[in-house]
């Protein structure tokens, strides 16, 4: 178990980490020291609220593939089970959904468009990924379980 727990720390610093935390804060110059400098208006809730809900959506799916699925969210260490409950009962990516709030969040608190442009292409990339690598990948591993789940869940929301 403590092995497992140390396998999602690892890959969720990783993989969204780096993607929902570093390079937003590369984009952006390192803009959040100064958050706390001035009054924050309507955007700036508005921009935390998604980004809590989004981090709540990732943090749900982390510890379902890790009770559930006996596994990370890392396609190099992935579940052992497929994992269909929880919020997989209405998304089959809601991982991939936290993350893009997250993302949009980031884009709405900073009033940045260039983060903004990076949401939508880390949009473009996962939906890409998920078409041509996991969603084969899944079909493989689960068979005739993960036609049926695909058959009653979609893709997103």
């Amino acid at each position: 178990m403590l092995s497992l727990f140390i396998r999602n720390l690892f890959f969720t610093i990783l993989q969204p980490g780096l993607v929902a935390g570093l390079i937003p804060l590369w984009i952006i110059g390192f803009r959040i020291s100064n958050i706390f400098d001035k009054v924050w208006q309507l955007h700036n809730y508005i921009g935390i609220i998604v980004f809590l809900i989004g981090f709540l959506i990732m943090f749900w799916c982390i510890i379902s593939f890790a009770i559930y699925g006996r596994g990370t969210l890392s396609p190099v260490d992935p579940t052992k089970k497929l994992v269909t409950s929880g919020l997989y009962c209405f998304s089959r990516n809601p991982m991939y959904v936290g993350v893009i709030l997250i993302l949009i969040g980031e884009a709405v608190f900073f009033k940045s468009i260039e983060l903004w442009i990076y949401s939508l292409l880390v949009f473009i990339a996962f939906y890409i990924f998920i078409l041509l690598i996991e969603e084969p990948r899944l079909r493989k591993d689960f068979g005739e379980e993960y036609k049926t789940y695909c058959k009653k869940v979609r893709r997103w929301v």
